[in-house]
């Protein structure tokens, strides 16, 4: 396995941050460790680094168990693991992905096994893999992950692993009441959530439209082609609101629990190579889903509660970076106590879209085809006649 320095110069990353630094140290000497720290700083790294460390090479079956809410963030965790190069084997597992693709994974059992609470209860019923040698419990958005939706597979899943030794429960938001049968006692807290907090500033958009379709093209045209997210509330507002966008000729993609897997997967491809500036989504989009760093977010309709607000806010002011939120409300709408008064903007001033243009090719090839990103890249440098500034990421 690679040094700490090693993984950190293939990471691109010189050292670690103050939030990361206390996690190590907590994790590799506390039996439970509570890490609160804002989205985009770094939590992933901050827990896979030291569990990592105490794995057991010689083990051939699941040793650490990451729990996560969302099919984007298991995806994700997987694809940090796998970047850091380890040596350890790692899969996730999630409820739209097929079984079978599941099984074949598992035939050989990963040290690191990430996955949704349903899918993973499923396989352990189904004795995918054994539990027995399970010694560390990441819940990562643990205050989504204990939800009541998914509170019977969680009870079933904790009480399906009986040589934990370790416990991380990780939030970008504090106010969280920790069900009992989790089974923390007196965990070791760090709270990141207010110290180097970027600025986000709140502005206050009145629509004389109750539906506020017209109010929210008039903001898009006056913020400019900047990447961004708009949030709604419900999944059948995203079809009305996404139709009236494509009238306008404003080009976005949609992400939302309705969708085929692939389709929110290749809609969060396209919004992080800016082939689309714009991400139309639901809630599900607040947290856990690995995006690039936007300007703004936009509340198209109001959060429900304090903590979707801070997690929607989140998705801006990123790693040290100011953003901006800007509240929808109709004129006769109330905001909610939890949204402080933001000041009016006036969005007389607008501009004519002129979104960048990039797009987003797929190719059905990859590692198992012995094709590496060199490949590609060569592909379009020198068959192509392109150069290094005409190439965007390759995924």
């Amino acid at each position: 396995m690679k040094n700490q320095e090693e993984i950190l110069k293939k990471l691109g990353i010189e050292s670690l941050n103050p939030m990361q630094l206390e996690a190590q140290e907590s994790i590799l000497q506390k039996r439970e460790t509570i890490l609160l720290s804002p989205t985009g700083t770094g939590k992933t790294l901050a827990f896979l680094l030291p569990i990592i460390q105490q794995l057991n090479v010689e083990l051939q079956e699941v040793q650490c168990l990451i729990l996560v809410p969302s099919r984007e963030l298991a995806i994700q965790i997987e694809q940090v693991a796998r970047e850091i190069g380890s040596g350890y084997k790692i899969n996730s597992v999630y409820g739209g992905q097929a079984m079978t693709k599941d099984k074949m994974n598992l035939q050989q059992s990963p040290a690191i096994l990430v996955g949704t609470p349903g899918r993973v209860a499923d396989h352990i019923r189904k004795e995918s893999f054994t539990t027995e040698n399970i010694h560390f419990l990441v819940l990562d958005e643990f205050d989504k992950s204990l939800e009541v939706g998914f509170e019977d597979d969680m009870k079933e899943i904790l009480f399906r692993i009986p040589n934990l030794k370790n416990k991380i429960l990780t939030s970008a938001t504090e106010e969280v009441e920790i069900p009992k049968f989790v089974g923390v006692t007196s965990p070791n807290k760090i709270n990141f959530l207010n110290q180097g907090k970027p600025e986000i500033v709140h502005k206050l958009i009145l629509s004389p439209q109750k539906d506020k379709l017209q109010a929210l093209v008039d903001t898009l045209k006056f913020i400019g082609p900047e990447a961004g997210i708009i949030f709604c509330n419900f999944r059948d507002s995203i079809d009305r609101v996404s139709d009236y966008l494509y009238d306008n000729k404003i080009e976005h993609a949609c992400f939302h629990g309705g969708m085929e897997q692939k389709d929110r997967e290749r809609a969060l491809i396209k919004f992080r190579n800016s082939s689309h500036q714009i991400l139309l989504a639901t809630d599900l989009a607040a947290r856990g889903i690995d995006i690039p760093e936007i300007r703004f977010i936009i509340h198209y309709h109001l959060p429900v509660s304090k903590a979707e607000f801070t997690h929607r806010n989140g998705r801006t002011a990123r790693m040290k970076k100011n953003g901006v939120a800007y509240i929808l409300k109709w004129e006769h709408e109330f905001l909610p106590e939890f949204i402080a008064k933001a000041p009016k903007d006036n969005i007389k001033k607008k501009a004519v879209w002129k979104p960048q243009y990039w797009e987003t090719l797929f190719i059905s090839g990859g590692r198992k085809d012995k094709i590496s990103k060199g490949d590609i890249a060569g592909l379009f440098f020198k068959q192509g006649g392109i150069n290094k500034d005409q190439l965007g990421v390759i995924e």
